[in-house]
């Protein structure tokens, strides 16, 4: 497993009066595919928040090649960059259901100690999970 995917179809609450999605409504489908990601590694993220652990976005990056429209089929693929240390960073890419590629992007996101909101190192068990799976 190199990769996740999630497919969910475009809501019209999420575009504008043309029918194309809003750019800020991304942001959310890549946490759709980040959490789809961690799930698919039986590791879930309500669980690290309450052993302490929050994982906030720290750089975010779009690239907007074509326009996702209202009830479209969008697919969210999600793949890890590299082994993750204190931050952890994931490339996408999105595509439609003619298999257009809509938008590529990335973000990286920190380990933080919930109440110091200090970094931390990746937990042992995700990078075991995450061993488990990939070949770094």
């Amino acid at each position: 497993m190199h990769k996740n995917e999630i497919s969910f179809t475009v809501r019209y609450s999420e575009t504008d009066q043309m029918g194309v999605v809003y750019h800020g409504n991304y942001a959310q489908y890549l946490e759709l595919g980040r959490l789809s990601w961690l799930r698919d590694l039986d590791v879930s993220y309500k669980n690290m928040e309450e052993d302490g652990i929050i994982l906030p976005v720290i750089s975010l990056q779009i690239n907007f090649k074509k326009s996702a429209l209202y009830d479209d089929l969008l697919t969210v693929v999600t793949k890890l960059k590299k082994t993750p240390s204190v931050k952890i960073e994931f490339d996408y890419e999105i595509y439609n259901e003619k298999k257009e590629l809509l938008v590529t992007a990335n973000t990286v996101l920190a380990f933080l100690n919930k109440e110091t909101k200090r970094p931390i190192k990746c937990p042992d068990y995700v990078l075991e999970k995450i061993k488990n799976h990939y070949d770094f």
